[in-house]
């Protein structure tokens, strides 16, 4: 499978799905502050802002209709695992921005809700690029086959 960023003498092989980001808070937030409309919105918020392994904060992507907005969004509180983010936000501290899978289960009970939903369309999962033309060690075309097996 050849991902758009991929020149033509690199091969790709896909290592997860793909993936989705979502705006999520709890109901509770939501009675209390209008849900935003646009990522703009935002910056009127409480949000829950992650911080990354580097240090900095993650600047919050969105994206509709070819139209790309990054948003380094307002908050009092920084935390830099996608599990306390989640519960923060069950607790109606604001709006986090999480992969979906941490917040399916709150979105299928109503502890969560999703906004900006139109905002947020799947991107493509990750891959292991390589070379075509140079030798590959073994034990990286041991893990490739390994990839490509569990991916079935």
């Amino acid at each position: 499978m050849q991902s758009r960023w991929q020149s033509p003498d690199m091969v790709a092989v896909r290592l997860g799905l793909d993936m989705r980001f979502l705006a999520v808070t709890a109901p509770e937030y939501l009675a209390i502050h209008p849900a935003p409309k646009t990522p703009d919105a935002l910056l009127q918020h409480q949000c829950i802002r992650q911080r990354l392994p580097s240090g900095k904060r993650y600047r919050w992507e969105f994206l509709k209709r070819r139209q790309e907005v990054a948003i380094d969004v307002p908050g009092a509180l920084t935390l830099d695992n996608n599990q306390l983010i989640v519960e923060a936000a069950i607790d109606g501290l604001g709006i986090a921005y999480v992969p979906e899978p941490y917040a399916r289960a709150a979105l299928n009970d109503g502890r969560l809700v999703a906004v900006l939903e139109d905002w947020c369309p799947p991107i493509p999962g990750l891959f292991l690029y390589f070379p075509r033309t140079r030798h590959m060690p073994t034990s990286l075309r041991a893990f490739i086959d390994m990839v490509r097996t569990v991916a079935g």
